[in-house]
């Protein structure tokens, strides 16, 4: 796909992934627009912050809608937004469960159901859904971030063969350890530099988007080559 004109939706768009993903769109010619829960603080011509909580579908409806209304169509879909929280199982609290799911997997599923409607009535369309390499095996203190990423995994498999045949991509993305601020919640583990690097990331994710139409990366693991120094 060439990017320059697509109509491109990135969920998470202040901060890591999201945030690089937006601005290798824009370098490429893609009209932007992020979702994201407090004010965007990138500036563009070809970018728009749209207010949403990916966890309320009203409101994941009223931003899609605004750009539906506004272009007719959705050409890329980066389903990024994502939150996670580190313990034992006992100790997770219900709301913190609640809260992973509301965001991880709530939240694709509406970014999905929103936008492919448009993606399938023109034929084309790209979905990036960012799960986790904790979506490919389980590690311990992280069972309810990984039943997560398995769920986006799980959906990712099924909805690409679901879609395939109306010209529309699915790929599932399956990052190691990002240096970001995800690590916010736990007391274990703290971005350092032998991490991937967000901006290497989203050019993976750009490259992906960038194949032939009938060439379908489905699956994308990512990991550091040496991850602890």
């Amino acid at each position: 796909m060439k990017l320059e004109n697509k109509i491109a939706l990135v969920t998470g768009a202040n901060k890591g992934i999201g945030e690089e993903c937006v601005k290798q769109l824009l370098a490429e010619g893609a009209i932007v627009y992020g979702l994201c829960r407090s004010g965007c603080s990138h500036q563009h011509p070809n970018y728009t912050c749209l207010m949403a909580d990916v966890r309320d579908f009203e409101q994941m409806q009223a931003a899609f809608g605004r750009v539906l209304n506004t272009h007719g169509q959705i050409d890329i879909l980066i389903n990024n937004a994502g939150l996670g929280y580190f313990s034992y199982c006992e100790d997770l609290s219900l709301d913190q469960w609640q809260q992973l799911f509301d965001t991880n997997v709530n939240g694709v599923f509406y970014g999905c159901k929103l936008a492919l409607p448009s993606m399938k009535k023109q034929g084309r369309g790209h979905i990036i859904n960012i799960s986790s390499i904790a979506g490919l095996e389980g590690y311990q203190q992280v069972s309810a971030y990984c039943a997560t990423k398995f769920a986006v995994r799980g959906f990712s498999d099924a909805l690409y063969k679901e879609v395939r045949d109306f010209g529309v991509k699915v790929t599932c993305i399956y990052p190691g350890s990002v240096k970001t601020d995800f690590f916010r919640h736990s007391e274990n583990i703290k971005a350092h530099d032998n991490m991937l690097m967000p901006e290497d990331v989203a050019a993976q994710i750009l490259f992906v988007l960038k194949t032939p139409d009938n060439f379908h990366n489905v699956n994308v693991e990512i990991r550091p080559l040496k991850p602890r120094g």
